[in-house]
């Protein structure tokens, strides 16, 4: 089996992980095969609708000591910028504003640049003509060594069609056409939030694009009024390991919770490492005490349908205070996710998806 480049996509909505979190993340992760950390919270505006804006000195500065935090580790370091809205007008003025934020995003280490057309109108006949140009051009002005690109409709899921206009016809053969063979490009799967990837489906999707699709896998991220209800703690399924060779890396986006995320993230690693001898049962008990620890591994595997499938909703306030109290005892980090969680602290509300 082949095990491709594992990463992180860091592309949820909601409030972005501290700095030290995703350090310690980082650091957590690249021993069990995570290459490369994408920055691209949907809250940074400075990658998305203030998009032509250097980042303030303070954010800046924590960039550039993030990304040398991924050298010392052996870990690329790349950022996720959406050129919000430019594929409706990419004349001279957007130009040098996107080659200005290029230089700016050199200046602080970038090892890959991931430009990305995701939740955006698309409903135009040359779409892919427009995005080509804005990647060809950022191709050119850029040092980054990687350059990966998120379709604006970066999945076969009717929603994107509903929510931001019909996809053009033939949009991902043009696409394909029309990129550089060197330039990776993201995929979602055949849902936005995808159950399980065939290797069928990969191969369909690589022939379109006519290179192995970058997955950008939505698990186990929880944005959103419906998702931040749940903790997505299970280890993953639906990945065999077969789709490895069919991939040209395996992005993550991980949960609202750093520290948590790292279980199900530990598990698609010894997914790809057990091939067919991998149970998703025993690979969320190892990970969860490679994480947490023996006791609250053990607590969080008690709980874990109350946590994964029941959700904040279905729970009484008596139910909430009798958990709150008994992971707030355990003081781990861990266990203080879960007790913000019970705490509303990760709710996400519909204004932060269409302000973001």
């Amino acid at each position: 089996m082949s095990t491709p480049p594992l990463g992180i996509i860091e592309g949820y909505f909601g409030a972005p992980w501290s700095w030290a979190d995703r350090a310690a993340t980082m650091r957590f992760l690249a021993p069990h095969g995570y290459r490369f950390f994408i920055y691209a919270p949907k809250a940074d505006a400075f990658l998305r609708k203030r998009w032509r804006e250097p980042h303030p000195d303070d954010q800046a500065s924590a960039l550039a000591s993030f990304a040398a935090d991924c050298r010392s580790a052996g870990v690329e370091f790349g950022v996720g910028l959406t050129p919000f809205e430019a594929h409706f007008d990419f004349g001279a003025p957007q130009r040098e504003a996107l080659r200005a934020k290029l230089a700016h995003l050199d200046g602080l280490g970038l090892d890959v640049l991931a430009i990305l057309f995701d939740d955006m109108r698309g409903e135009l006949a040359d779409l892919a003509a427009r995005q080509l140009a804005i990647v060809d051009y950022a191709a050119s002005h850029t040092r980054a060594r990687r350059l990966v690109v998120c379709p604006g409709y970066y999945s076969d899921d009717p929603v994107l069609d509903r929510v931001f206009g019909a996809r053009p016809a033939n949009y991902l053969e043009d696409l394909g056409r029309g990129l550089d063979p060197r330039i990776e490009t993201f995929w979602t799967g055949e849902e936005v939030c995808s159950r399980e990837y065939s290797p069928g489906h990969l191969d369909e999707v690589a022939t379109k694009l006519r290179r192995k699709p970058t997955l950008w896998d939505n698990y186990p991220v929880n944005d959103g009024p419906r998702m931040s209800q749940y903790l997505h703690l299970r280890a993953f399924t639906g990945r065999p390991a077969a789709i490895g060779a069919r991939l040209a890396a395996h992005a993550v986006n991980p949960a609202l919770q750093p520290t948590l995320t790292r279980i199900p993230a530990l598990t698609l690693a010894a997914s790809y490492r057990l091939g067919e001898a991998y149970r998703y049962g025993r690979a969320f008990e190892d990970a969860a005490r490679a994480v947490v620890g023996e006791e609250l591994a053990a607590a969080l595997q008690a709980d874990l349908l109350t946590l994964q499938d029941s959700g904040l909703e279905r729970l009484s306030a008596e139910q909430r205070a009798k958990l709150r109290t008994k992971y707030a005892a355990f003081g781990h980090a861990g266990a203080l996710e879960v007790v913000r969680w019970l705490d509303g602290g990760y709710a996400i509300g519909a204004e932060e998806l269409q302000t973001q």
